[in-house]
């Protein structure tokens, strides 16, 4: 039976390994077979806006360590950003739809977004939004259009900023899961869920403000595109004046109320199209594709790396949605030693993460700023982690949206003695010294293991404190007193002197540009990330995820507070991380 149960595995293992390599072939010819472009534009065209696949700031270079081949992706937001650049002066592109966005990026991004497409209208080609339902974000975005059009039986979400946030004291109570929080900072508000059930004073002001400074800054935007004073706009939204197509109207944030079928019709219109045609349109992703080099300047020999740090940071090789200091450290380093690279942008987007590993990247950027100069331009967060790696820079840009700041250090370490004790479970432990053992997850934190983790998280401030005063020239008395893991919007970050300027990854482009004095240069992205194949088997949906398959089984919200508590969980040793997500809608 054994020996026929051993045949059997060995005949479905045999099918898989063919199978695979099949598809495998497939998409290996697809995806390096030839670099002939497959997008056609055509004549009168309009690029329509769609981006539900867009959520990174950089799509990523993969590099498949097992098979020697190597790919570039063309759908992230700098990808977006160019295309929509060169439509400009492209004769075939004649304007822009934003026709029922559903977006996924945040308020940084969308603001830097809705700045190209003012940009765009400047060369006298058209931008129209239209939605059955505006979000708060997607209506931000749409208001820099010519022409705001909305459903007759839509609605526009206008009403302000609110932050709710989760509290796990009373579950870690009720299953004997304690989580054991040792932390330097008032507002390091991260391990706050596991402390308290409601807010402290100290994280219901920085919260406060912080949403304030962001919501000015979007009503700002909204208020010179639609012509509309801030006062005005902040009256529509705390009476809810445009819950209707109506009122939304009456109010000036929209200037049309008409179906999808008639908005397709003021586009013929605009293109001077027969209105019995269909209109030609290609998808941004695909223009961004079929012009990703159409924009390069082949003649230029020197070059300005734009490094991109996104996501969590942690140990290890790292990817477009982790910083890991193995390819972060070496996009860094090849970058210092190119000789054809005269100056380096590091994008961060990112709330931090690993003390340890932000600190090595902090190296890395300290070695280079002594050979080139460094511009950091922050994304939607750069915040704790994030902001140790961005504060050495020669300048640092954010958005006013930017959350930034949060410099304090925690740790987290989980407890089961109280859980094993409900379910009869317990410990015994032989040791040759007093700390050989060290913690026990199962057995109380003894007060010499605490002193000595306290002492850890003190040092890591204290180095975080020096690596900020030294970066920003500041005093470490200075630091300490906008630090104890406050957050800050862009727009107040620089006027406490943790952010030089304030602008978006273009501004910063032409700082490093200013620095190393360079009048004509292309940019080169970094970084490139070490992959397998089977990671690229379920990118493809050849081979779904464990994480795929749990987010359609309990939904998308509820995965998404799943992995919340999964992140908090799993924030062992010393964290340099943000206090919260904040995510608009």
């Amino acid at each position: 039976m054994r020996f026929l149960s051993n045949v059997l595995a060995t005949l479905v293992g045999l099918f898989l390994f063919f199978m695979i390599a099949f598809f495998g072939l497939i998409f290996i010819a697809a995806l390096f077979g030839g670099d002939e472009e497959t997008v056609t534009v055509n004549s009168n065209s309009v690029i329509e806006l769609d981006l539900s696949k867009v959520e990174l700031d950089y799509a990523g270079k993969i590099n498949f360590t097992d098979i020697g081949q190597f790919t570039a992706n063309h759908d992230g937001l700098i990808d977006i950003l160019n295309a929509i650049d060169y439509a400009k002066t492209d004769a075939d592109i004649k304007g822009i739809s934003l026709k029922n966005l559903n977006s996924g990026l945040g308020l940084a991004q969308t603001k830097a977004l809705r700045d190209k497409l003012i940009d765009f209208k400047k060369s006298g080609k058209f931008v129209y939004a239209y939605a059955d339902v505006y979000s708060q974000k997607d209506y931000y975005l749409a208001s820099a259009a010519n022409k705001v059009c909305i459903n007759p039986v839509g609605e526009l979400d206008f009403k302000g900023l609110g932050a709710e946030l989760m509290f796990f004291k009373g579950i870690q109570e009720k299953s004997g899961i304690k989580m054991e929080v040792i932390r330097h900072g008032k507002y390091k508000s991260a391990v706050e869920p596991f402390l308290e059930d409601k807010m402290s004073d100290a994280n219901r002001e920085q919260t406060s403000q912080l949403l304030q400074s962001v919501w000015n800054a979007v009503i700002a935007d909204i208020s010179k595109s639609r012509n509309i004073s801030p006062e005005e706009l902040n009256a529509i939204a705390d009476n809810l004046s445009a819950r209707t197509p109506e009122l939304a109207k009456q109010n000036r944030l929209v200037d049309v109320i008409t179906y999808e079928d008639h908005y397709d019709d003021l586009i013929r219109k605009a293109l001077k199209e027969d209105p019995d045609t269909d209109y030609n349109t290609i998808s941004i992703v695909d223009y961004a594709e079929a012009k990703a080099t159409a924009a390069v300047n082949l003649d230029a020999t020197d070059e300005i790396a734009i490094i991109y740090a996104q996501g969590e940071i942690a140990a290890g090789e790292g990817d477009v949605n982790v910083i890991g200091d193995g390819a972060m450290r070496r996009a860094i380093r090849d970058a210092r030693r190119d000789e054809n690279v005269k100056a380096i942008v590091l994008r961060v987007d990112s709330p931090g993460g690993s003390a340890l590993t932000s600190d090595l990247i902090w190296r890395e950027i300290e070695l280079t700023k002594k050979v080139k100069p460094v511009v950091v331009s922050m994304g939607n967060y750069a915040a704790s982690g994030g902001y140790y790696i961005s504060c050495n820079a020669n300048t640092i840009f954010a958005e006013e949206t930017t959350i930034t700041g949060s410099i304090g250090v925690f740790g987290v370490i989980p407890n089961f003695t109280e859980l094993g004790q409900k379910i009869g479970l317990s410990v015994d432990q032989v040791q040759t010294n007093k700390n050989a053992l060290d913690y026990s997850p199962f057995r109380p934190m003894d007060e010499n293991f605490r002193m000595v983790t306290q002492e850890g998280v003190e040092r890591v401030y204290a180095t975080f404190v020096k690596r900020v005063a030294d970066g920003r020239k500041l005093t470490p008395e200075q630091v300490d007193a906008i630090g104890q893991g406050r957050v800050w919007s862009g727009a107040d970050a620089i006027k406490i002197g943790l952010v030089d300027k304030i602008g978006g990854l273009d501004k910063a482009i032409k700082e490093a540009a200013k620095l190393a004095k360079l009048k004509s240069y292309r940019t080169q992205d970094y970084p490139e990330y070490d992959r397998e194949l089977l990671a690229f088997f379920e990118d493809m949906g050849l081979v779904q995820s464990r994480a795929e398959l749990l987010k359609q089984e309990i939904g998308e919200q509820n995965y998404e507070i799943l992995q919340r508590i999964q992140l908090l969980s799993r924030q062992k040793g010393v964290m340099t991380r943000m206090p919260y997500e904040l995510k608009i809608n």
